[in-house]
């Protein structure tokens, strides 16, 4: 080996501890997120399964800016805690904090926000996606303390 080149070991030990943190950790965040899709699929007064599969893309582009939107706050927590427990808590809140942010765009800034995205809005679509994402951007800031 050339000299001044470092060899690096891997601590096994370390590596296994870190390993099961992060399985767990990230089986969480998923558990998570798929409940937080069902939970925002329910609570929107249109079917986001029918019309995506229909190939609606503002259905499609708002339900993608809320998962995002949604993941955002999820990696946020991810860092500033170590606590399962915590880290669900967290990942909770989020999800509330993101469906009442939808439900306030649907019902009082674009109040035929429901017409639109069942008509392919793209337009709407993109507000709706983009509203989602920066709630979770900002939701994810309130996160670190």
């Amino acid at each position: 080996m050339p000299e001044g080149i470092a060899t690096m070991w891997l601590d096994y030990g370390s590596f296994v501890e870190g390993a099961v943190h992060f399985v767990v950790a990230f089986g969480i965040a998923c558990v998570l997120l798929a409940v937080f899709k069902w939970a925002y699929q329910i609570s929107t007064p249109y079917d986001e399964r029918t019309l995506v599969a229909a190939g609606n893309v503002a259905a499609a582009t708002a339900l993608g800016g809320a998962i995002v939107g949604f993941a955002l706050p999820l990696a946020s927590a991810l860092t500033q805690t170590g606590n399962p427990v915590e880290f669900a808590a967290w990942g909770v809140l989020a999800g509330v904090i993101q469906i009442l942010a939808s439900l306030v765009v649907r019902r009082f800034v674009v109040r035929d926000m429901v017409s639109r995205i069942e008509g392919g809005n793209v337009a709407s679509g993109v507000y709706l996606a983009a509203t989602s994402v920066a709630v979770g951007l900002l939701n994810a800031a309130s996160m670190t303390y």
